[in-house]
C-alpha cells in the first residue's frame, strides 16, 4: 500500500528545517512506525520541482497526461499510484504557487474527459486524502487556514477529481491546521523563525492520519490499520 505526502513549500533555503517537510516526515512516522500498518509513504516535495502553470491547451485531453509539463506528469504518474494522499501547504496566498499549479492540471486533466463523458472518472476517483495546513499562526489564527487553506485545497481535490477528502471533527471536517508555539526574529536573518511543539502536534494530526487509513479500508484495500 502507497501513500504519497506533498510538502508544499517553496522555500529552498529552509532545506530539512521546512515545516512542510517535518510535517510529510511526521505522517510518515505515524504509519511506518506502527506495526499494524502495511503501508509506506513517498514525500514529494515541490521545491525540489520546476513546474509550468497550466495553459488550457487542451492536449491532456486525448494523452491523458500534460503535453507541455513532463516535470507535471512525473508527480501525477507518483499520484495516481498511490492508494492515499496527504497534502501539507503553508498559509502563502493563499497556498504555495506550486501546488496551485499541480492542482490546477490535476483539475484539468480530471475535468475535460468528464465534460465529454459524464460517466468518467479520474484516476483519483474516492481515494482518501488528508490535508494539513500551516504558517505563522496562533492556535487563534489558525482558524482563519480552513477558509484560505484547507478550503482551497479540498475544492480543488473534490468535483471533478472526486477525492475523498478526509478530517478530524466537526470543526476541522476537511483537514487540520496546527499552530506555532514562538515567532522570534533572528538578528543574523531577515526571516522568522517559528518554533513549533513537536509531541503536541503529532497527536493533532493523528487522527487524520487515522481517518485517511480507516478511508483506505472503506475502498475494500487490503488494509490492515
Amino acid at each position: 500500500m502507497l501513500i504519497s505526502c506533498i510538502s508544499a513549500s517553496n522555500i529552498k533555503h529552509a532545506g530539512e528545517s521546512s515545516t512542510s517537510l517535518k510535517l510529510c516526515n511526521l505522517v510518515k512516522e505515524i504509519i511506518e512506525t506502527d506495526k499494524k500498518n502495511k503501508a509506506m509513504v513517498k514525500i514529494l516535495s515541490l521545491v525540489d520541482y520546476e513546474l509550468n502553470p497550466c495553459t488550457g491547451c487542451g492536449k491532456c485531453f486525448k494523452k491523458n497526461k500534460c503535453a507541455e509539463d513532463n516535470v507535471f506528469n512525473e508527480i501525477y504518474e507518483q499520484l495516481v499510484k498511490s492508494d492515499g494522499l496527504f497534502i501539507v501547504s503553508a498559509h502563502y496566498a493563499p497556498i504555495p504557487s506550486k501546488l496551485a499549479m499541480l492542482l490546477e492540471k490535476m483539475e484539468q486533466l480530471a475535468f475535460l474527459p468528464r465534460f465529454n463523458n459524464e460517466e468518467d472518472k479520474s484516476p483519483l476517483y474516492q481515494r482518501p486524502a488528508g490535508i494539513i495546513a500551516h504558517g505563522g499562526g496562533t492556535e487563534e489564527i489558525i482558524k482563519g487556514y480552513k477558509g484560505v487553506v484547507i478550503n482551497t485545497i479540498a475544492n480543488a481535490l473534490s468535483w471533478p477529481i472526486e477525492m475523498s477528502i478526509k478530517g478530524v471533527n466537526e470543526e476541522w471536517s476537511k483537514g487540520i491546521a496546527i499552530p506555532i508555539k514562538q515567532v522570534r526574529k533572528d538578528p543574523k536573518s531577515i526571516f522568522p523563525i517559528h518554533e513549533y511543539d513537536w509531541l503536541d502536534i503529532k497527536e493533532r494530526i493523528k487522527p487524520l492520519v487515522h481517518n485517511v487509513l480507516i478511508g483506505l479500508q472503506s475502498k475494500n484495500r487490503e488494509y490492515d490499520v
